[in-house]
């Protein structure tokens, strides 16, 4: 199946600034893509084009075929799109603004009550469900607002920074819905500051400065590319007081003393059993044996800042 959001060229100039500079990248359906970049990057704009919210100044994007700029009213049925800020009436009760948001998609009204109802109840709204917004938490505004983006049951969901705000339960919640809606199908264009959760939800990321891509591919791709082969540390219980056995420099040495040792190897299915026997033969007590953890926050930082 051709890819359910495509890009080409993309580009966004205000006046003298290029917000966004020749954008080329695609998602396809059931997937997740997390555009992650500093402040300034150009991550809100480029899904602001994507929702057919703004025009492209030059470049093509379309959403399940449909060009964002030619079928701008196609487009913006097909995603729900949550901002970074709720952007709530404040004087109004839930049923109030999810019938009017349901009434602009074309919903009959029996069935967008049943879906705020569904959704409410999943994100532990319900018992607000007669108060103004305006007596809601900054949380509560922000499960809102996800409820408004999800309420049409959009083939392809924006969602920026959809947790900030959020106590950690709240957040978890949030989490578990975005990965249901993966599975059964939707396709999640997610920008977000939070790289544990990004590297969490993500099939994909794509990493964005001063408008370009610099970056795109699976967190583990990523790593491999840019962190290169993985640590292993091997430590002992008790100092070896022997030189540590270097399996014929199949090890790379990353740093040693008398009871840890830190190495990358290409094949640790076949190295790191090796090891452990030549250390049995030697009489060394292995305390563990594990690899290094390297977050998604490692390869963030050295892109953006190299």
């Amino acid at each position: 199946m051709p890819p359910l959001i495509e890009t080409f060229d993309l580009t966004k100039q205000f006046d003298t600034l290029t917000a966004v500079d020749h954008l080329t990248f695609t998602v396809n359906e059931g997937e997740l893509l997390a555009l992650l970049g500093p402040n300034g990057a150009g991550k809100t704009t480029t899904v602001r084009m994507l929702s057919s919210i703004i025009k492209p100044t030059t470049g093509t994007a379309r959403i399940a075929g449909y060009d964002v700029t030619k079928n701008a009213v196609e487009v913006r049925h097909i995603v729900g799109h949550l901002t970074e800020f709720p952007g709530l009436y404040l004087r109004m009760r839930p049923f109030e603004y999810f019938d009017f948001f349901g009434e602009l998609q074309g919903m009959p009204r029996a069935a967008t009550r049943a879906r705020a109802e569904e959704l409410m109840k999943h994100f532990g709204l319900w018992d607000a469900r007669n108060r103004r917004f305006g007596e809601f938490s900054k949380g509560m505004r922000q499960k809102a607002a996800l409820i408004r983006a999800m309420l049409h049951n959009p083939r392809v969901l924006f969602l920026d920074e959809p947790t900030s705000a959020m106590d950690p339960h709240s957040a978890k919640q949030v989490r578990d819905a975005i990965a249901d809606l993966c599975h059964r199908g939707h396709t999640i264009l997610l920008c977000t500051h939070n790289l544990h959760e990004a590297e969490m939800l993500a099939n994909r990321i794509a990493v964005i400065r001063r408008g370009q891509l610099i970056a795109l591919g699976s967190p583990a791709e990523l790593k491999r590319r840019l962190l290169g082969l993985p640590i292993w540390e091997v430590r002992l219980a008790h100092p070896l007081g022997q030189p540590w056995p270097h399996l014929n420099g199949n090890l790379q040495i990353e740093s040693m003393d008398e009871t840890c040792l830190r190495y990358r190897v290409a094949s640790p299915e076949t190295a790191n059993p090796l090891l452990l026997d030549r250390l049995h033969e030697i009489g060394a007590s292995v305390l563990a044996l594990s690899e290094i953890a390297r977050g998604l926050e490692d390869v963030y930082f050295k892109l953006v800042e190299s």
